[in-house]
């Protein structure tokens, strides 16, 4: 028995239990609020990548597609209605595949011209990678002399002018300066070649103007097809 205003050793343990068995459960869930605290982050972290993921894919479709918006007029532009040859000026200001103005009225004169004399629409592409490749279908009073000095084989300095860069040769100034003119010279000739259209296009001109190389007018293949068919419009 205990004395009055004393406690038992019992007594005494069981508030320090109560107090050991409190903490051991705040712990428990100080640690399960922890653990449920990763697992929540990690879960947070997964929707963000999913939804990054999404945004990305979003964003590039409307990038994509407000790209094409872009790009297909931009390339209507390249590629007119035809147009009669006599009214080239009835071309839309953007041009054809880049040659506009006063480049396409001299194309369009070397497409009459070459109609004119019986040529179809492949003779008529010759005529103009042509006059693109020797003059960038401007009519020039100068040629290669004067701009990089270049001579003929035996030394003499070359006459090159108007769309073809025909020289003396070919015929009097005012002949290879009218373009009409020029264009029937070069026709002419190319009419002459015995299997031109059975030759590579650039080898055929190569073979009519005498240049340096025969694969040179190659590159203005696509750009003369364009042309002549932007040209070749009901009259």
């Amino acid at each position: 028995m205990s004395t009055p205003g004393t406690r038992s050793k019992s007594s005494a343990k069981r508030p320090a239990r109560r107090t050991a068995k409190r903490s051991k459960k705040r712990a428990k869930k100080s640690a399960s609020k922890r653990r449920l605290s990763a697992r929540q982050r990690a879960l947070l972290r997964t929707k963000r990548r999913r939804m990054l993921r999404i945004t990305a894919v979003t964003v590039g479709a409307a990038l994509a597609a407000g790209a094409l918006v872009v790009l297909v007029p931009a390339g209507l532009a390249h590629t007119p209605e035809p147009v009669c040859a006599q009214h080239a000026q009835a071309l839309p200001d953007s041009g054809v595949a880049g040659w506009r103005g006063a480049e396409l009225e001299n194309a369009a004169t070397i497409v009459l011209t070459g109609q004119a004399l019986g040529f179809d629409e492949y003779g008529q592409t010759l005529a103009v990678m042509t006059a693109m490749g020797e003059s960038g279908l401007r009519n020039i009073d100068y040629g290669d002399w004067e701009t990089i000095g270049f001579t003929n084989p035996d030394g003499s300095r070359t006459t090159s002018i108007g769309l073809f860069q025909q020289q003396a040769w070919w015929g009097s100034v005012e002949e290879r300066m009218d373009p009409a003119t020029a264009a029937t010279l070069f026709y002419n000739r190319l009419g002459r070649l015995e299997g031109w259209t059975q030759m590579p296009p650039s080898h055929a001109i190569h073979r009519v103007q005498i240049n340096t190389d025969p694969d040179y007018y190659a590159r203005y293949l696509h750009d003369a097809t364009a042309v002549v068919t932007a040209l070749a419009g009901e009259c």
